[in-house]
């Protein structure tokens, strides 16, 4: 036996059960499936036109900047835009994420490279799976389609999603998680984004880009 073993034989053993009881596992079954939930902040249960807004507010107190467009077909050149008041080089690492393959790249001078990053990209451009409005976060499952190193690695992070996946919180992101994989096919990794990598451990100074991009930079895109 392992140590894993020994200590659940203990336990079964102090319980006075095998472990095999027909009811006690109905028990556990049934609060898996409906495990109550917690406390919600009210601040994110707003809809339409109002939750967006909240989103946008939040992604802006994060120190991050955020702009929406009215089409996934206008993202590359309002990305081009950006890298260029920003005066950054006009080169752009993405994954396999069809949604982003699909919008016309060609019709700007970025230079495009797809992959995860090995470090030394300057920016980089992902798909969120989802945005929390009360807080300004943004969900992003790990994959080919969005590396999850594009999310640490690049000095300037791009974030484009869709504003129908824009949420209230963070429950109901999960939940959508959940149903779009489902059980044995969850994404290995999950990690949510709320503005540019920072650190205040130095004197209390808050340095951006402490373990991760310096700038975040979201585009919404409402179609």
């Amino acid at each position: 036996m392992s140590a894993r073993d020994d200590i659940f034989a203990n336990i079964r053993r102090s319980l006075g059960i095998k472990g095999s009881e027909t009811i006690r596992q109905q028990i556990v079954a049934d609060r898996l499936e409906r495990a109550p939930k917690g406390v919600i902040p009210k601040r994110g249960q707003v809809a339409g036109e109002e939750r967006i807004a909240l989103f946008k507010t939040m992604v802006e107190t994060a120190l991050a900047t955020v702009t929406e467009v009215a089409s996934p077909a206008e993202v590359p050149q309002s990305i081009a835009l950006f890298l260029r008041n920003h005066n950054l080089p006009a080169t752009l690492r993405m994954g396999d994420d069809p949604r982003l393959k699909a919008m016309p790249w060609s019709e700007t001078a970025l230079e495009i490279a797809h992959g995860p990053s090995e470090g030394r990209d300057l920016n980089a451009v992902s798909h969120a799976f989802g945005g929390i409005a009360e807080s300004g976060t943004l969900a992003m499952v790990s994959g080919p389609e969005n590396p999850s190193t594009l999310n640490f690695l690049p000095d300037n992070h791009i974030i484009v999603v869709s504003a129908k996946d824009i949420a209230s919180d963070y429950e109901s992101v999960w939940n959508r998680v959940r149903f779009a994989y489902g059980k044995g096919a969850m994404p290995r990794t999950v990690n949510w984004i709320t503005g540019p990598s920072r650190s205040g451990d130095i004197e209390q100074t808050l340095l951006l880009g402490a373990h991760g991009p310096r700038r975040l930079h979201v585009i919404v895109v409402c179609d």
